[in-house]
């Protein structure tokens, strides 16, 4: 997390942009005169459904039972309004956690931070690289692999799957942007994945305190269903840690779906610790 948050004037403009989102609204929590926590939310896109989302700074609370009584009051507008999928982002702090998890919230999605590691190669038999433009037609292929795996049991999403058209028409403007870098994993001498290392600042989704201080990004990772399992996930993401830290970054951050059970279980495991988790409430008649 962001130690400037600390300044009352970075937290206040923060604070003041959430509120100054279209259609936002929420609650405040006063005993005695004395303000004891708030909480505000606002919708996004139509992919989300009917939709209201409390970011990272837009909610606070001095105790976390508080949050309940916070969303109680906010929450009847919003359903009022007919928005009935709910998404707040809470730090991982057990008892924010678990405020939210009593209120019928549950996790979705989480945001995972590490340090640099020591300098190394991968520990693979796979062949890691730069991609090329004769990459492209994988690398759109791999494009796709990620947002239909996501549509299958466990995860269930609905994200946009393009076309492999669109994927391509987009590599072929985009494989030369030096503020990316896209590895791929070969294995006899057959593409089988790619990971894309950049800047944070590139991500919409890690977003005020959300957001550490110069920090790397693994952006996007995918391996062809065919080639799972022989550690060409792995190797692409200690390959990006190498490059973040090659890059001069002081950490590295990347998120997954926590029902995606190659990735909650890859990331992990190559030392990412949650920092945050979206959690999520469809509210049901």
């Amino acid at each position: 997390m962001r130690g400037d948050f600390e300044d009352v004037e970075i937290a206040l403009a923060e604070v003041t942009g959430v509120w100054e989102s279209e259609g936002a609204s929420g609650a405040v929590a006063v005993d005695g005169g004395e303000l004891r926590g708030y909480l505000l939310g606002a919708p996004k896109g139509a992919v989300w459904g009917p939709n209201v989302w409390v970011e990272s700074a837009g909610v606070a609370a001095l105790e976390a039972e508080t949050v309940r009584d916070l969303y109680a009051a906010a929450a009847a507008r919003w359903v009022d309004e007919g928005r009935t999928a709910h998404y707040v982002l809470v730090p991982n702090d057990a008892a924010l956690v678990d405020a939210w998890f009593r209120l019928g919230f549950g996790a979705q999605h989480a945001h995972g931070i590490r340090d640099l590691p020591e300098p190394a190669k991968p520990r693979t038999e796979l062949v890691i690289r730069r991609a090329e433009r004769k990459d492209i037609p994988v690398l759109a292929e791999l494009d796709l692999a990620l947002p239909q795996h996501q549509g299958l049991s466990p995860v269930f999403s609905a994200g946009v799957v393009p076309t492999v058209q669109e994927a391509v028409a987009d590599w072929q403007q985009s494989i030369d942007d030096p503020e990316f870098a896209t590895f791929v994993a070969e294995d006899n001498g057959q593409v089988i994945g790619s990971a894309i290392g950049c800047s944070l600042e590139k991500s919409s989704t890690h977003q005020g305190l959300a957001r550490p201080d110069n920090a790397g990004f693994l952006g996007f990772a995918a391996v062809l269903p065919a080639a799972r399992g022989r550690g060409a996930g792995r190797a692409l993401g200690e390959t990006v840690l190498q490059w973040c830290r090659e890059a001069g970054y002081d950490s590295v951050v990347t998120d997954w779906r926590v029902t995606n059970l190659l990735s909650s279980r890859t990331w992990p495991r190559l030392g990412f610790e949650q920092s945050f988790l979206r959690m999520h409430r469809l509210i049901g008649y």
